[in-house]
């Protein structure tokens, strides 16, 4: 009943969901040059032979699927695979990093007339979803045609769970439209089973196979020359109220090390200026990246507001704090900074990561703290303890071994299906 109801409102909704998504563009959060694939046109023509889509929301759900999308292709020579995102900023990053027969696309907006232009011109063998993108017309409309589909990743949160069990019908329905479900967890996998999912099972999480976030190497040895061997520590992908405890941090700690060094990179740029004037309110020196200051010998605090340079700054710090951790948010992911080798320190709230961040605290991978006094304490150990420091970053790197064939294992899954498919009654393959 819910489900018919929403397929009518975006029916007949037509004239509101154009108008907003002209508010869209004019807000810069849609590419005008690319806007008709959002209404399920494409001006690309079909690849030849099996074709894969695959869904992505956005950023990072986009970046876990790439060593998927190298895999499945390398083992198969005539496969091509279509990745769609809803987002100006991943199909940017997906234009550089997507591999040869891949290309990107925007997937078109919920509403069922969009969603038929666009599987009738791409035609997929096998569509793959990331996470908990669930769109239904999108998912109806793909059941509709007999186009198999796998949920990669899946990942339902115990508040997510919590909130569709209000909905059986809707999401029992929706996952019952998949031949798999992979869950990124044992947890996940179960609570997708509670939900309706007909095959379930853990794989383990592709998040583990994402490449290292890159660096432009000639900036790295500008910024090592400008800190020049001061002592340092990073506070990544920070939210509101973080950057002051990093401020505080500061200041309790660094009479104890002359030259200290705290690094911030916020989660959303556009704070940057309003950060660095409430720290300068404090007291502290800073620079601001996004306005091209320099790091000097008087600078306490540096401000990384820019796009895409996390994986610099990771690199710069081998201690390394987590944001969206001390505030009740979820947590950010963590596996970046073990990739590149640094000592890691989490705030009390990763639900986000929750299986990530107990099994960390297993292998002695990260430390916990539960507020600004103990993520002093925690810095400031990691300064002064070498050995402490180089444990973690040991332990992590070898954690992240330990998970190193998940891809292997998904792809043999999403190939089978495939396979399966094309000894059957399928057509989708004919160009």
């Amino acid at each position: 009943m819910m489900l018919a109801l929403y397929r009518t409102l975006t029916t007949v909704g037509g004239p509101i969901i154009k108008y907003y998504l002209k508010r869209r563009i004019v807000e810069g959060k849609e590419d005008p040059s690319r806007f008709a694939e959002r209404k399920g046109k494409s001006a690309q023509r079909r690849p030849k032979g099996p074709l894969i889509w695959l869904h992505a929301a956005s950023v990072g759900e986009s970046l876990s699927m790439l060593p998927l999308i190298e895999t499945l292709l390398n083992a198969d020579p005539q496969l091509h695979v279509l990745m769609t995102t809803g987002t100006v900023t991943s199909a940017a990053l997906m234009a550089d990093r997507l591999p040869e027969r891949s290309f990107h696309q925007y997937v078109p907006v919920d509403r069922a007339a969009y969603i038929r232009k666009f599987l009738s011109h791409w035609r997929p063998d096998l569509a793959l979803w990331a996470e908990s993108e669930f769109w239904p017309n999108l998912l109806m409309e793909t059941q509709r045609r007999n186009v198999p589909m796998i949920l990669v990743n899946g990942r339902v949160s115990p508040k997510s769970f919590s909130g569709w069990k209000w909905f059986p019908g809707v999401i029992g329905q929706l996952l019952r439209g998949f031949t798999l479900c992979l869950g990124q967890t044992d947890g996940d996998a179960d609570r997708l089973r509670q939900l309706g999912a007909r095959n379930h099972k853990c794989l383990g999480n592709l998040k583990f196979a994402v490449p290292p976030l890159p660096v432009d190497t000639e900036e790295l040895i500008r910024l090592e020359q400008q800190i020049s061997g001061r002592p340092r520590w990073l506070a990544a992908s920070t939210h509101p109220g973080e950057e002051e405890v990093a401020g505080q941090v500061h200041a309790k700690i660094g009479p104890r090390y002359p030259g200290l060094l705290t690094i911030i990179v916020p989660r959303h740029t556009g704070r940057g200026s309003d950060i660095a004037e409430r720290l300068r309110a404090e007291g502290f020196l800073t620079a601001q990246r996004s306005r091209q200051e320099a790091i000097t010998p008087d600078t306490e605090i540096y401000i990384a507001d820019t796009m895409g340079e996390l994986g610099l700054f990771f690199r710069l710090s081998e201690i390394a704090f987590i944001g969206k951790s001390l505030v009740p948010l979820g947590g950010q992911n963590p596996l970046e900074a073990l990739q590149l080798d640094c000592a890691v320190i989490h705030g009390p709230h990763m639900a986000n990561f929750q299986k990530i961040s107990e099994e960390m605290a297993k292998t002695g991978s990260a430390l916990a703290v539960s507020g600004g006094g103990a993520l002093a304490a925690a810095v400031e150990t990691l300064l002064k303890d070498g050995k402490q420091r180089r444990s973690l970053i040991e332990n992590g790197r070898q954690y992240m071994e330990s998970h190193s064939h998940v891809v292997d294992r998904v792809s043999h899954e999403i190939l089978s299906v495939l396979k399966t498919d094309s000894t059957g009654n399928n057509p989708h393959a004919t160009a």
